[in-house]
């Protein structure tokens, strides 16, 4: 696993899957993975959160990943696929480790079980029972206002000492934790801020990349922004968050990815701006408020559009 884990940095895009008329819309599929393969990314997330993961099928999840590899492998642009999945039982995310462990991906991205908190050493057992049975490196998800419990720094730099736990997509929304975690964190785990409207700060403090729905959007920009930042440019780097900081307010002004879907679909990225229910379409004043920085950002949302 040390091979692949070293890849888990940069700019990772949480991919938005694509519907048009309840089913998975594949040629949209298709035009984002070959928009977004010519841009400055480093790794595509699938499934998860921003990808409605939780309502698709496992068919839908294998047919996900198959046109998505598909696609980068006839483009010629092999970016690392990190799938996400979970559950709220142990038992159940082995059995969905065990039921990919042949597609071809590169990581899990696993979340806290969810509705049941767990206490610490709970979570730490979980975490250790599906690292033992993974063939393929793990990226904990920390994102306590989702899964109703956060990992604990403590939790986080004992599971870190795993091998196949490679990294962390951090979502605690708490800078103090991120800063002391970072700095405490062993040589070669690697930590992605996941909080979109905190990430300059996370990279600031020496997060190794980010996945960021925002970077959907001005995806160029944000990776400037990752290189700057690493350079020492820090003022330079500033000047481009100025540029995007709207953005990851704007995208989560109603849940995620509703908005983003808007945007893409009024771009002519993707055909339908069709989320699934209990997610609905974004509304009328939300919808008037895309459209304004649409209209500003024009030139830059117009490439690639789906066939």
């Amino acid at each position: 696993m040390t091979n692949v884990t070293t890849r888990l940095q940069g700019l990772w895009l949480p991919l938005i899957t694509p519907f048009r008329d309840g089913a998975l819309d594949e040629p949209s599929l298709r035009n984002l993975v070959r928009h977004y393969a010519a841009k400055p990314i480093d790794g595509l997330v699938l499934g998860a959160t921003s990808g409605e993961g939780l309502a698709l099928s496992w068919d839908e999840r294998a047919r996900l990943i198959s046109v998505v590899r598909d696609e980068l492998d006839t483009i010629g642009r092999p970016l690392p696929i990190c799938l996400g999945v979970g559950g709220v039982a142990t038992a159940e995310v082995i059995e969905a480790l065990d039921r990919t462990a042949s597609w071809p991906i590169d990581f899990y991205l696993i979340s806290s079980p969810p509705y049941v908190r767990p206490s610490q050493r709970g979570l730490l057992a979980h975490f250790t029972a599906l690292a033992d049975r993974t063939v393929h490196p793990i990226v904990l998800y920390n994102i306590p206002y989702r899964s109703a419990v956060g990992l604990d720094n403590e939790t986080l730099l004992q599971l870190a000492e795993h091998p196949a736990i490679a990294g962390l997509k951090d979502c605690c929304a708490n800078r103090t934790q991120t800063r002391d975690l970072i700095t405490r964190r062993r040589a070669g785990f690697h930590i992605l801020t996941g909080e979109d409207a905190q990430s300059f700060d996370a990279l600031q403090a020496g997060a190794d990349g980010a996945i960021l729905l925002s970077a959907h959007l001005e995806t160029e920009t944000f990776a400037a922004i990752l290189q700057h930042v690493k350079a020492g440019r820090h003022d330079a780097a500033a000047a481009c968050w100025a540029l995007v900081e709207h953005l990851t307010r704007l995208l989560f002004t109603e849940p995620s990815p509703a908005p983003a879907k808007y945007w893409l679909a009024r771009t002519g990225v993707i055909a339908s701006p069709e989320v699934r229910l209990p997610m609905v379409e974004v509304g009328a004043e939300l919808a008037a408020r895309l459209d304004q920085q649409i209209e500003r950002r024009q030139p830059t949302t117009t490439q690639n559009r789906v066939a």
